[in-house]
Formats: C-alpha cells, sequence, structure tokens
C-alpha cells in the first residue's frame, strides 16, 4: 500500500510539473490554466459581473471555498489582476470549470496583493472555478444591478439555512429560543422595565460574545474573555439603524432597560464570509449575552445643504 501511494504521488508530480505540456496554457504573469470542463453559455466579456464558484487549496487543505456557502461575484475587467483567476476572465464562458496553478516565484514578481504567508519558496498554491450565470449590461439593465439582486437572493437562502441550522442547535440542547424579527433566535432570560429599545434609539448594552463551541472571543464586562484588551465601556449603537452587525440592529427591539437576553446570529447577519481573523470565522454563527442599560434619544442627523448647495 505504502509503495502504491509513492507511486501515485509520483504519478501526480509529473504531471503537474509538465502542466505546460498536457494542454496548460500559461498568462503574461506566468499563472498556468486549464480548462477542465467546457460550457455551453454566454462568453464572459469586459465590464460583465459573473456569479462563480471557487476554491482555493494549498497542499492538501482547502484555504478557501465558496462550496456550500454563497457563491463570489466579480466584475471582468479588460486586464484582470496580475497572477489571479481575473486574468482569465475574458477567456471563460457560462459553464466552463478551469483550474489555474499559481507558483510563488511568478506571485512574488507579479501579484497585486502581496504574498499569502503559508506559501513558500518552489512551492505553488490551486485555484479552481465553474462560471455560474454571467450578467450583461442590457437596454432597460445593468449588469451591476442584475448582480447585485442576485446577490441579494443568494444571502437569502444562505441565512434561512443559517437560522435553520441555529434552530437545529438550540432545539438539540433543549433552549427555548425563539425567532426575533425573522433575523436571529432569542432566550430573554429577564424581562426588562424600561425604555423599550425602539427603532431609532441609542442603546446602551453590556454584552459577551462567543462561537457556538463556547469560545469567547469579546467582552466589556469580563477582560478574561476579551480576544484584545479594550477598557470596559458601555457599548453603544442605533437601534435598526447603525453601530452594530445587523442582527443585533434588528433584535434588540425585543429589548427594554434592564432586559437580560442571549442571541443566537446566523453569519449573514453578522460577519459573513469575511469572518473577522483570527478570531471569528467565515461564515460563523455567533452567540451574544447581552443586557441593556441605557436607552435615549440618539443624537441628531446631520442636515444635508439646501438646494443650490449653500
Amino acid at each position: 500500500m505504502k509503495k502504491t501511494n509513492l507511486l501515485l504521488a509520483a504519478v501526480a508530480a509529473i504531471l503537474i510539473g509538465s502542466c505546460g505540456q498536457m494542454g496548460f496554457e500559461k498568462t503574461k504573469s506566468g499563472m498556468q490554466y486549464k480548462i477542465i470542463k467546457s460550457g455551453d453559455g454566454e462568453k464572459l466579456e469586459q465590464g460583465d459581473f459573473v456569479k462563480f464558484q471557487y476554491r482555493l487549496t494549498y497542499k492538501d487543505s482547502v484555504v478557501m471555498s465558496t462550496y456550500g456557502v454563497l457563491p463570489a461575484f466579480d466584475q471582468v475587467d479588460s486586464v484582470g489582476r496580475f497572477h489571479d483567476f481575473s486574468e482569465i476572465l475574458t477567456k471563460l464562458k457560462v459553464g466552463d470549470s478551469v483550474v489555474t496553478y499559481q507558483f510563488h516565484d511568478s506571485m512574488q514578481k507579479t501579484s497585486q496583493f502581496g504574498m499569502p504567508p503559508y506559501l513558500k519558496k518552489g512551492e505553488k498554491q490551486v485555484a479552481s472555478l465553474k462560471i455560474l450565470k454571467v450578467f450583461k449590461n442590457k437596454a432597460d439593465q445593468v449588469g451591476r444591478e442584475l448582480a447585485y439582486t442576485d446577490y441579494q437572493s443568494e444571502i437569502s437562502k444562505h441565512k434561512e439555512k443559517e437560522l435553520a441550522d441555529i434552530k437545529k442547535y438550540v432545539d438539540s440542547k433543549n433552549i427555548p429560543a425563539q425567532k426575533v424579527n425573522n433575523s436571529v433566535y432569542l432566550v430573554m432570560e429577564k424581562e426588562g422595565t424600561g425604555r423599550s429599545a425602539d427603532s431609532g434609539l441609542m442603546v446602551g448594552i453590556k454584552y459577551s460574545g462567543k462561537s457556538f463551541d463556547g469560545k469567547y472571543f469579546d467582552s466589556n464586562v469580563d477582560s478574561a474573555k476579551q480576544s484584545m484588551a479594550h477598557p470596559m465601556e458601555t457599548f453603544y449603537f442605533i437601534s435598526k439603524r447603525e453601530g452594530a452587525i445587523q442582527g443585533m440592529l434588528e433584535a434588540i427591539t425585543a429589548f427594554k432597560v434592564g432586559s437580560k437576553g442571549i442571541m443566537y446570529v446566523p453569519s449573514t447577519l453578522a460577519y459573513g464570509p469575511q469572518g473577522n481573523p483570527p478570531v471569528i470565522k467565515p461564515y460563523e454563527n455567533l452567540i451574544f449575552e447581552i443586557e441593556v442599560v441605557e436607552v435615549k434619544e440618539a443624537p441628531a442627523q446631520p442636515q444635508g445643504p439646501p438646494p443650490g448647495g449653500y
């Protein structure tokens, strides 16, 4: 078995090392690519917006992937970012699947985004993508608007999936959580008797945030729960408007001064695909322990200049 594995590894190394002779092409920046499955959809052109699935791997590890979560969206430009899959978008059409080899030495010379910290001299990373859909400018609609509408639809579908996952979690632990404003699951541990945190009001809270595996990443009541030290100050934001993650903005209207509760927030209403590295992973649902300590009028919004700019 060991000899067989070594033989397969050797064959794979030969195939990858000789990819220039096996149908792979090379971009100006030195990135090698090959269309491994041809689609029959529209060709991508400069200015189009494109929806695609993407996976980036290094050795045997997946560094980043959109499969199982939200597809990626990007605009096709005329040149493409050096040593990036955007270099080849104008060569593709809807339905195409392509694999690219991004080598350290070529990336170091041409990449506009710096080097991945894990990639060492002589090594490579492999990026693969599948083109799902293209959004073109039309007489009555702009490609950007069409792509944004599709993106919002994907966000909505993924939020429902995450809410279903959260419900499964709370049910499995017999947590009496209720869905609030179709945004988060909430357990109200103590009903407050003060002013309600209505939309547009300034809300002050004490909080601790943690992942679903119980690891705390931030708090303004316990310094031991902070991943980065900061003063123990009341956190303020404007209900339903701004200053906090979207899930908290939406669910805080269920609270009054004196209320204590636990929010179970989907990633789509928290830090989403980007996460907040290194403490919050991409697409990570979060838990917040909340106490509302103050509700007051929000500062007046600055007025814009009158007509004419005077």
